[in-house]
């Protein structure tokens, strides 16, 4: 039966990795039995050591284990130059024992012959990972068993060559990493510029200028005092509409007029003439969500659901959007208008908590999970500030400051929003701040746009590489070389000397001769 799934050079040869390595499962010790851990010093792995983990090496995980564990459980210590392969959870994380190891059951591991290289067998992977995913079996999460592993193809050069691949790959490699260490380095310098836009617009820095020529009709201060008055008369009119419930909508009202600031605003920074403090709640109305329970799925009417997962900073991803059950007589408080300001109520780090986007409309009607928290603008304050203030580092550290931490969980709640300080400038310093935002903004959004679409071209070009090298394409062959048919006689002759080591360092092997899919 052919194996070979491409051209390569006749020097080169086509064989299977249960033919050519020692395939070597890992295991887990009982986490029940301290001593199974405790004090241990025999390195041990598992896949999310390898999640975000970008070196070629690795000598330990966060774990070690004691020589009790590893010989109570079927972890195998395995040699330095071992090529790691996490088979699970997920497929295709590939690093190299840098010492001594042990790994557990998410990795199907491969100990080779001195005629194969670590190095190229570690890029090797890093390409083949489709071929990997091919061979994988499950519902719940995908997985490659020891068997399955056996029959992962691979292709051999001349060791030579494969020394001669290596060195150019890595050649190339280091280039293309110092490009993208610099294009990672522009991302940071833009992510600085726009904070530092947000921050110098909501301090008042960025229109000083533009308000020396452009008095305001209307201060800040004046325009609390005006929207004060309106809430007041709003509030007043609710009374008299709500008259079989006097003392609940007395208390309602009273929420929602709350004093602009607590007495200690010396806590609070300063603002440039004319600005002054206020509150949410003053400014708009804040409302919550609903929550998804088995009752909903039961009502005749279904809306488009936005939840916690379509909202990010200053950015909405409607690609998924859920439906939810919903009555008539809720519409009036759930309904998402445009130009709602969208907070995410948390249940995350204190990084995510607060994430805040402005709704675009694109969806109508739509409803809201409980977890987003909308305020509606409605007096003296447009959306686009309030987004922009809770963008900024400033509005950040009021957000973090407020949130609460249950079992490591960062939340919001409506009261919280609710009174949450946003500093208030005149009405048209709000419009030529938004201008400006975006005027400067838009400029770091493109650029942030070529460096992504570099980055993108830069994971593509490491591919193509590594394509041109295994398909004998990256360096010339050298006639006088050894074929890589001699090289894997050498290997099967040497495999066929050696039987599986069975030690207390040793324990464990899959099997390693080529089998099909039945185990045959």
């Amino acid at each position: 039966m052919t194996i070979s799934r491409w051209k390569t050079p006749e020097t080169w040869v086509w064989s299977r990795m249960g033919e050519v390595s020692r395939i070597v499962s890992g295991g887990t010790p009982r986490t029940d039995e301290i001593d199974n851990y405790r004090d241990g010093d025999i390195p041990w792995i598992t896949p999310a050591d390898l999640s975000g983990y970008n070196e070629k090496y690795i000598s330990r995980g966060r774990r070690n284990i004691t020589e009790k564990g590893m010989l109570a459980s079927s972890a195998v210590l395995m040699p330095a130059g071992s090529v790691l392969f996490s088979s699970r959870a997920p497929i295709g994380y590939v690093a190299i024992a840098q010492n001594d190891l042990t790994t557990n059951q998410g990795f199907k591991s491969f100990v080779l012959q001195k005629e194969l290289e670590p190095h190229f067998l570690y890029y090797y992977l890093k390409f083949a990972k489709a071929l990997a995913l091919e061979l994988a079996s499950g519902t719940t999460f995908q997985e490659i068993s020891g068997r399955s592993v056996a029959l992962l193809p691979i292709v051999i050069p001349p060791h030579q060559e494969q020394l001669r691949v290596i060195a150019k790959i890595e050649e190339i490699f280091s280039d293309l990493d110092a490009g993208i260490v610099a294009l990672e380095r522009a991302r940071a310098n833009v992510k600085r510029y726009r904070a530092s836009v947000l921050k110098a617009a909501v301090e008042g820095r960025l229109t000083a200028e533009w308000r020396k020529s452009n008095p305001p009709t209307e201060t800040g201060a004046e325009l609390l005092a005006r929207i004060l008055k309106e809430r007041e008369k709003q509030s007043a009119n609710q009374q008299v509409n709500n008259t079989s419930r006097p003392r609940k909508e007395s208390i309602a009202c009273r929420d929602k007029c709350l004093p602009p600031l607590d007495a200690d605003t010396n806590r609070l920074p300063g603002l440039p003439d004319g600005w002054c403090w206020a509150r949410v709640a003053i400014v708009g109305d804040v409302i919550g969500g609903l929550t998804k329970n088995p009752k909903r799925a039961a009502l005749p009417k279904k809306l488009p659901y936005l939840r916690v997962a379509n909202v990010y900073a200053n950015e909405l991803r409607l690609e998924e959007i859920e439906e939810i059950g919903v009555e008539d007589e809720e519409l009036e408080r759930l309904l998402l208008n445009e130009g709602d300001l969208l907070i995410v109520e948390g249940n995350g780090s204190p990084d995510q908590i607060g994430r805040v986007a402005v709704w675009d409309g694109s969806i109508t009607p739509c409803v809201h999970q409980n977890h987003l928290i909308k305020v509606r603008m409605k007096f003296g304050c447009t959306p686009r500030w309030g987004l922009n203030w809770f963008l900024s580092l400033d509005g950040r550290r009021h957000i973090r400051n407020i949130a609460s931490s249950t079992s490591g969980l960062y939340t919001l709640s409506v009261g919280k929003v609710r009174s949450l300080p946003i500093p208030l400038p005149p009405i048209a310093e709000q419009t030529e701040i938004t201008n400006e935002i975006e005027s400067r903004l838009s400029i770091a959004d493109a650029t942030e746009k070529t460096i992504d679409s570099a980055l993108k071209r830069a994971a593509r070009l490491r591919q193509a590489i590594l394509k041109r090298a295994f398909e004998g394409r990256l360096v010339p062959q050298d006639p006088n070389d050894e074929p890589a048919s001699a090289l894997l006689e050498r290997i099967r002759a040497e495999r066929a000397k050696q039987k599986p080591a069975v030690s207390k360092r040793t324990r464990k092997t899959e099997p390693t001769e080529p089998t099909d899919a039945h185990g045959n």
